[in-house]
């Protein structure tokens, strides 16, 4: 134990020598847990959409009317052609064309029918789904008023009616704040856990100190833990600020039990600086250690469920993610936060992380290279 307590007191010494790595660890991600999830929104608004009235009835009005007060759409065409308004496509200032055909007014009362012509926009595709989508209700919603308001109550077809009530369990108001800051604090979480502990052996093969200490009668074990447990420590530190931050800004409140989602961290942060360390080993410089943490830390994030829901992946994908820690992390972090579950159920998880840990950290211990 007196081994390691040098040890880490050295590796306190030369983190706090480094204001970089002070401010990458406190401010950084404060600031990004502040940042990110106001960007990264799943709501899609302000889509463009071209309007071509060929009716100018009264009953058109209103519907461009309805169209441009819902909220997700504003007006940037009012043309008089289709070639008109398709310009705007290739311009990129409209997403959507809606063409209201003449006659409209008119076959919509009389013949209880019209049809009505959307282009869309579709390079991107989400927006172009979307905003398709919000139209089509939109529409829906203005020709229930017209039937209620201006048709004959005889004239509607008798059919049974089913009332659907909906609740939204464990994010009433459909917040995506809330599921978005657990996944963004748990890749930050990551990042530091990885980047710091990945460049930190490297560091001392670059400035040679690695040498001396390679003649000590230090451990291999006790070198790796001395170069974990700080990281491991300012992991935790990084996890509180950002659960304070996600209070203070977001209002969101863990459901579930702090103990059991800290015991969580504490084993994932032990497999992810494992990792970093297992990549520091194979690797002479910071640079080349930078470039292959930036490379699994990409497909870690992107292939981790915070921004595509892991059932939606191909087949193969899905088997990749059973070797993602991340996918594990932000699913636990979503169901101990917004869902309340215990022990119970993340029970798999936790099992899955523990085996990461003592693959990765073991492996670093015995890939590490003491000579002398």
């Amino acid at each position: 134990m007196r081994t390691i307590k040098f040890l880490l007191q050295k590796e306190f010494r030369q983190i706090f020598r480094n204001r970089s790595i002070l401010g990458m660890v406190i401010f950084m991600p404060i600031v990004q847990l502040i940042v990110l999830p106001l960007a990264a929104n799943y709501e899609v608004k302000n889509i463009s959409v071209a309007v071509i009235d060929n009716d100018h009835s009264s009953f058109s009005r209103k519907l461009i009317a309805k169209v441009t007060s819902s909220g997700y759409f504003r007006l940037t065409g009012y043309n008089f052609s289709f070639n008109q308004a398709y310009q705007l496509i290739e311009r990129d200032k409209a997403d959507l064309i809606l063409e209201i055909p003449q006659g409209f007014e008119r076959n919509l009362v009389r013949e209880n029918e019209q049809k009505l012509f959307v282009a869309v926009n579709a390079i991107n595709g989400t927006k172009a789904n979307l905003g398709s989508v919000y139209l089509m209700n939109v529409i829906q919603d203005f020709n229930g008023e017209v039937r209620l308001q201006f048709i004959q109550p005889g004239r509607f077809n008798q059919q049974p009616i089913i009332d659907i009530a909906a609740s939204n369990r464990y994010n009433p108001m459909l917040d995506y704040h809330k599921f978005m800051v657990p996944g963004i604090l748990a890749t930050l979480v990551t990042m530091i856990g990885c980047f710091l502990t990945a460049l930190n052996i490297v560091k001392e093969k670059e400035v040679g100190t690695i040498e001396q200490i390679n003649v000590t009668p230090i451990k291999k074990h006790h070198f790796i833990l001395g170069k974990l447990i700080p990281f491991w420590i300012l992991g935790n530190v990084v996890f509180t600020l950002g659960l304070i931050v996600a209070w203070l800004v977001y209002g969101i409140v863990p459901v579930g039990n702090l103990l059991l989602l800290y015991g969580f961290i504490t084993v994932y942060l032990l497999a992810v600086s494992g990792f970093g360390l297992l990549i520091s080993t194979f690797c002479e410089s910071q640079q080349q250690a930078m470039f292959i943490m930036f490379f699994f830390i990409m497909i870690f994030i992107l292939m981790g469920g915070l921004f595509t829901s892991v059932d939606s992946m191909p087949d193969w994908a899905k088997i990749i993610t059973k070797f993602n820690p991340v996918s594990y992390l932000i699913e636990v972090m979503r169901m101990i936060i917004l869902k309340g579950s215990g022990l119970k159920n993340v029970l798999p998880q936790l099992g899955v992380i523990s085996l990461f840990a003592i693959t990765f950290n073991g492996w670093a211990i015995f890939n590490y290279k003491k000579t002398g």
